[in-house]
């Protein structure tokens, strides 16, 4: 089913038939540089893929989307809406991760700008963030480039003792 569409994307709900594809992304140590769990294996990519299949489990509005570049068709990775209860408080984040071959086309800002707008317009959200590895200089300026600002660092996100800076933006 699909989510949202941009100029260049077509985000929609993962299927098993993306494992492959995805397994190629998630056990790639430079595509996962900056994420806590850093690279996956086949069974841990199959089971966070058949978490995210219909939308979030508590939320199923929100998930991990397959990201598929419409002009060739191909999968080039998962972007989405995550939960995240941070400080006794729900926050729903922008996630993305995409292939590194398209790196540096503005597939990234094009996809976040896309969820943004989805999460603002569709979902009626009043706030969404960003997670971001303080060393992840390409991801902030893709926040900052959307209209987020660095909220502030916390030493770790649900006890992952991992330094992360948390970037928002409020609907207008």
């Amino acid at each position: 089913m699909v989510i949202l569409e941009t100029d260049r994307l077509l985000l929609r709900h993962l299927v098993l038939d993306d494992l492959n594809e995805l397994f190629v992304l998630y056990r790639d140590p430079e595509i996962r540089k900056y994420f806590p769990e850093g690279v996956l294996n086949l069974e841990e990519t199959k089971e966070e893929l058949e978490w995210h299949m219909n939308g979030h489990p508590r939320y199923p509005e929100l998930g991990l989307w397959a990201t598929i570049h419409k002009k060739t068709g191909r999968f080039i990775g998962r972007c989405g809406l995550l939960p995240w209860e941070i400080d006794d408080r729900l926050e729903v984040e922008i996630a993305y991760l995409l292939d590194e071959s398209f790196w540096h086309q503005g597939l990234a800002t094009e996809a976040v700008q896309g969820i943004l707008k989805y999460g603002f317009e569709k979902l009626n959200l009043s706030r969404l963030i960003c997670l971001i590895d303080p060393e992840n200089i390409a991801s902030q300026r893709v926040a900052e480039w959307i209209g987020m600002t660095l909220e502030r660092k916390v030493d770790g996100i649900a006890g992952d003792n991992f330094p992360t800076l948390i970037y928002s933006i409020n609907r207008k």
